[in-house]
């Protein structure tokens, strides 16, 4: 497949340039705090310039919650070669980017009680492909020896997300609170360890 060419590859560049500047806006200032307008400043644009590359601010922000994905996926190796270890350093990165778990935790909401918002197809498709990666670690740790047959895969894949996200939103509520020992313990219940 030919490369985009023109006016189009200039647009899927300047996207993705309003994608990651995004993703260092809202990290640092947080979620509530940011507004469309910085964001087009941060790449030189008006706020309806902005907006020219996405069909709604709702959408705006589902891409950015992608990008956020992909980069994080890339990092901590969640797509490909899932580990403890990759989703505790993920989990620790976290708390280093409250402002994009705060814009994650408001649009998944906002997505989850209206089968209108234009997220909610896209946190169906996300939680079943990192339901899905979970389910291959636990496949992975069990065929090690790690994780014992008897412990139906597909179920602690599922509550391993919903650890990760409930844990998430008590930090968001007490940034004392930590994460990633508890995710840990979560984890050593899996692997039946002390």
């Amino acid at each position: 497949m030919a490369a985009p060419r023109g006016s189009y590859a200039k647009g899927i560049a300047k996207r993705e340039e309003i994608l990651t500047a995004a993703l260092d806006v809202i990290a640092r200032n947080g979620y509530r705090r940011t507004s469309v307008r910085e964001l087009a400043d941060a790449v030189g644009l008006s706020q309806a310039g902005l907006l020219h590359y996405f069909a709604s601010k709702e959408e705006l922000f589902q891409e950015i919650l992608r990008k956020r994905d992909d980069v994080d996926m890339a990092s901590y190796g969640i797509d490909t070669e899932q580990s403890i270890d990759g989703l505790l350093a993920l989990v620790a990165h976290n708390t280093d980017v409250p402002g994009l778990v705060q814009l994650y935790a408001q649009v998944s909401t906002e997505a989850a009680g209206d089968p209108a918002h234009p997220a909610h197809e896209f946190f169906i498709a996300r939680y079943g492909t990192i339901r899905g990666a979970f389910a291959e670690l636990i496949r992975r740790e069990q065929a090690a020896g790690r994780v014992g047959a008897d412990i139906d895969v597909d179920s602690t894949a599922a509550l391993l997300v919903a650890a990760t996200d409930g844990l998430q939103t008590q930090w968001m509520l007490d940034p004392s609170f930590d994460m990633v020992e508890h995710i840990r313990s979560f984890w050593n219940l899996v692997t039946r360890k002390p």
